[in-house]
């Protein structure tokens, strides 16, 4: 491949936004890469990253994969993941989704349950706010509080015990 094309594809990926490039010519292919973190200059400009020529592609190695991280587990540095023994046995509330629980309405107002107190199919029992919607927590069956596994104001991962009912 020409230096001069390399060279143009390189002014090119400079003055756009795009983060990556890729270019085949028969066996000849050429990847231009910005990367993820790229260092600041004093007035606040991101400065140019480095390109590199990859070599053709059935020559390049295969990277070995990050594990994923849930957003909770990337912005808490790890999730708290509760030991099987400390749930007491009965039915398991578990959070529908990601957001953050309240165990009740407002802080100034009472919680909504707490241990020992009987509540009905149906009772809201918390709420999970996740993209600036409140979602109330029901209680799929009916019985006595008999462990709440969060506190309110915490980061909660979808099916996360959050109650035991029995």
């Amino acid at each position: 491949m020409d230096l001069r094309k390399i060279k143009k594809l390189i002014d090119l990926l400079e003055e756009s936004n795009l983060s990556e490039i890729e270019i085949k010519e028969g066996e000849e292919s050429v990847r231009l890469a910005r990367m993820p973190s790229q260092p600041m200059n004093a007035g606040g400009m991101v400065q140019p990253t480095p390109v590199h020529y990859a070599a053709p592609a059935a020559q390049m190695p295969n990277a070995s994969a990050m594990p994923m991280q849930s957003p909770v587990d990337a912005a808490t540095g790890g999730s708290h993941k509760p030991h099987g023994s400390e749930l007491p046995a009965g039915h398991v509330v578990r959070a529908p989704m990601v957001g953050t629980f309240y165990a009740s309405p407002s802080p100034e107002k009472p919680v909504f349950v707490s241990i020992g107190q009987a509540v009905q199919a149906g009772e809201t029992l918390g709420i999970i706010e996740a993209m600036k919607m409140f979602n109330p927590i029901e209680a799929d069956v009916s019985g006595t509080v008999l462990a709440i596994q969060c506190e309110s104001g915490q980061p909660v991962e979808f099916d996360q015990p959050l109650f035991v009912i029995g």
